[in-house]
């Protein structure tokens, strides 16, 4: 028995008369009779009491009408659930996030997301790019805030601006409360860089741009994460060169300093996958984007 012959049936049944279940059901009669013999007969029971003026519910009848009636109430409901889920009322996102994104636009993007978006399951996930690469091509994740960006072809890349790099450095160390430093003055100092594995990484992206400038970082403390290396800044372990937005949270121990010259500009980013067809990407995706223009 179909899901269209136990609509029949419970037409009948709800009726107790073909002529009017018939034309309830759009149908000719004797269709809709030839039908509920068929599902009498696949069934093994018979449905009604087929009386001269009159139909009634075999006992199996009322019971067939009991749990049919449960089976087509489920399955409206999942239609709504699934109809929700299509127009993104409703589902899971799987979002992956590189520890320094908490710092600059990505929470106001969730909180955004949350607002409009209030019974989509949301999943955050720390991670590095590298790991940030491989839940992606796994379809462990949905979406990822990468800094400063996913190389693959297979990945959609969506900018959400750019901000300067400035250093961490430990409260003790310059007298000159937050102003601007050069690079030259501490290049002795210690360099807490993260993460340390994979490479490469934006340890060497800082390593490089110190390059650039032509400073050699020969006191090299790797770490594997950038909450790891604040706190080694501010026991006093050395300095960091982080993105511009993570001095906008006060840290104990930790004092934040524009670099001058400029060092090099850090881009932040979310990604997905080409093939992508899920609602909840998109929305996200269009909510960063606005997010990111209003932050400008």
């Amino acid at each position: 028995m179909n899901i269209k012959q136990l609509t029949y049936f419970m037409a009948v049944a709800e009726e107790l008369h073909f002529g009017r279940a018939a034309e309830r059901l759009n149908i000719a009669q004797p269709p809709l009779s030839r039908q509920i013999k068929q599902i009498e007969e696949a069934l093994g029971a018979t449905l009604f009491n087929r009386g001269r003026n009159a139909i009634t519910l075999t006992q199996a009848g009322e019971k067939l009408r009991e749990r049919g009636a449960a089976v087509l109430r489920e399955l409206e409901d999942i239609k709504l659930e699934i109809k929700r889920i299509g127009q993104g009322a409703e589902g899971r996102l799987r979002i992956g996030f590189v520890g320094s994104a908490t710092f600059g636009i990505m929470p106001n993007i969730i909180k955004s997301f949350r607002a409009n978006y209030k019974d989509v399951n949301l999943s955050l996930i720390p991670m590095n790019n590298a790991q940030l690469h491989r839940a992606l091509v796994s379809r462990q994740i949905d979406a990822a805030f990468a800094r400063p960006a996913l190389k693959d072809s297979e990945f959609v890349t969506r900018s959400l601006g750019s901000e300067p790099l400035v250093l961490a450095a430990p409260d003790t160390l310059l007298a000159t409360g937050n102003a601007s430093v050069r690079l030259a003055d501490v290049e002795h100092q210690n360099f807490i860089l993260y993460p340390e594995f994979p490479r490469p990484s934006f340890a060497d992206f800082v390593l490089k741009s110190c390059e650039a400038q032509g400073v050699s970082i020969s006191n090299r403390v790797f770490t594997m994460d950038l909450q790891t290396a604040l706190s080694l800044v501010a026991i006093g372990e050395g300095v960091c060169v982080v993105p511009a937005s993570v001095g906008s949270a006060q840290r104990n121990g930790v004092r934040f300093h524009r670099i001058a010259p400029e060092l090099a500009q850090t881009e932040l980013s979310v990604n997905y996958r080409i093939d992508e067809q899920g609602i909840h990407v998109r929305n996200l995706v269009t909510l960063a984007q606005s997010v990111a223009r209003k932050t400008i």
